[in-house]
């Protein structure tokens, strides 16, 4: 109902138009919008989520379910303030759209209008925003084809191509069949398992964990007090949530263990205080130029005091008869490195934030047919922080 208000009242405005003052339609002004009482499934965590990303400072108060007897714990209200240099048609389209996925309530039939009217008002910032896929399917009201149709429009939105789009999972029947015979996936979580031990990690975020593999197997292993998985898609994390068994796993290690949605361009609270950070075959699905924003995001703002990154060395491609010449391992690679590359940006690294790195091989080394030393196919560098 409020958002429906927002719309009746502010109409004008919400649309970006004004004849009296044309200009101040597209004119950033220092804007403060507060809602008394909100409720909000996802508590004060998800508020942050949704509205700093678009560059709110935020003041969120929460309240009992009933002041008298505060033994009852709180609710789910919340009064909040945000403050921020917008053109009022942004602020407005932004609480448009975000009132009603706080409530995650369905109070009235969606129906198809709904994916237009929702791309419509997030038009300019939805579509880069790390928690779109959440926004549109409580929106949306959890009708899954809706959302599944709103979230494909707000990626190609974003410059995803059709290849991109269609490869969610993060395994490849390509790549797959090219590795089968090496096992890589054991060999690359073997050698990160062994490196963290030897570092004497105990806090560890595996970033961009995909199915949860990596997740399971450090579980295992009691020396590590909190792992922590992340990834883009929130399909990838339910799939990771149903193998991790979470809701079965015992109190004990079920503590030790958390997923949460979250993108590598953005700068996130949640990925600091960690002992080391892995990126397991992650940054090979980023656009080159993304490549920038990771780095700010784990090496600058995280800071962890290790970070694994392992990543495919394209040399080593000849050695599969299952790749043409030119073709990558995964359909959804953005690039491939050669050892020389992968120092190249490794040693970058190092210098801009403050860390050293040691190069390491995974996997048996290749020669060529013309006699060439191709490497191994996976190569890692163990960053540390100086």
């Amino acid at each position: 109902m409020l958002a429906v208000a927002i719309a009746q009242v502010f109409g004008t405005a919400l649309a970006g138009n004004c004849k009296d003052r044309p200009e101040l339609v597209t004119t950033p002004i220092p804007l403060s919008a507060r809602i008394a009482s909100i409720p909000c499934r996802g508590g004060e965590e998800l508020l942050k989520r949704l509205f700093e990303p678009l560059g709110y400072r935020m003041a969120v108060i929460s309240h009992l379910l009933d002041e008298q007897v505060p033994e009852w714990g709180a609710s789910s209200l919340f009064t909040i303030t945000i403050e921020g240099t917008k053109t009022l048609s942004d602020l407005l389209s932004h609480l448009y759209v975000l009132i009603p996925v706080l409530d995650n309530e369905k109070h009235y039939w969606v129906g198809d209008d709904e994916v237009a009217k929702l791309l419509r008002h997030g038009e300019g910032w939805l579509a880069a925003h790390p928690e779109r896929e959440i926004i549109a399917t409580r929106y949306l009201k959890y009708r899954r084809n809706l959302a599944n149709e709103a979230i494909k429009q707000l990626r190609e939105q974003d410059g995803e191509g059709p290849d991109e789009i269609d490869a969610d999972s993060p395994d490849d029947p390509r790549e797959e069949a090219a590795e089968r015979t090496l096992s890589l996936h054991q060999q690359r979580h073997g050698t990160v398992l062994s490196i963290l031990q030897a570092k004497g990690a105990k806090r560890v975020i595996d970033l961009g964990c995909g199915e949860g593999k990596l997740v399971r197997d450090l579980l295992k292993h009691r020396t590590f007090e909190k792992v922590v998985g992340m990834d883009v898609s929130h399909r990838t994390l339910e799939i990771a949530a149903d193998r991790l068994r979470l809701e079965d796993l015992p109190p004990m290690v079920r503590q030790r263990v958390e997923l949460f949605h979250g993108s590598l361009m953005y700068r996130d609270s949640r990925l600091e205080g960690f002992d080391a950070a892995v990126l397991c075959e992650v940054i090979e699905h980023m656009d080159e130029p993304r490549l920038s924003a990771m780095e700010r995001v784990v090496f600058e703002f995280a800071r962890p005091g290790i970070v694994i990154i392992t990543t495919p060395n394209s040399e080593y491609n000849v050695m599969w008869e299952t790749l043409t010449a030119g073709t990558m391992r995964h359909r959804d690679h953005r690039f491939e490195w050669t050892r020389e590359q992968f120092r190249t940006w490794a040693a970058g690294v190092c210098s801009r934030f403050g860390y050293g790195v040691e190069l390491r091989d995974i996997g048996e080394k290749g020669v060529a047919p013309d006699g060439q030393d191709v490497g191994t196919p996976t190569q890692m560098g163990v960053f540390s922080r100086n």
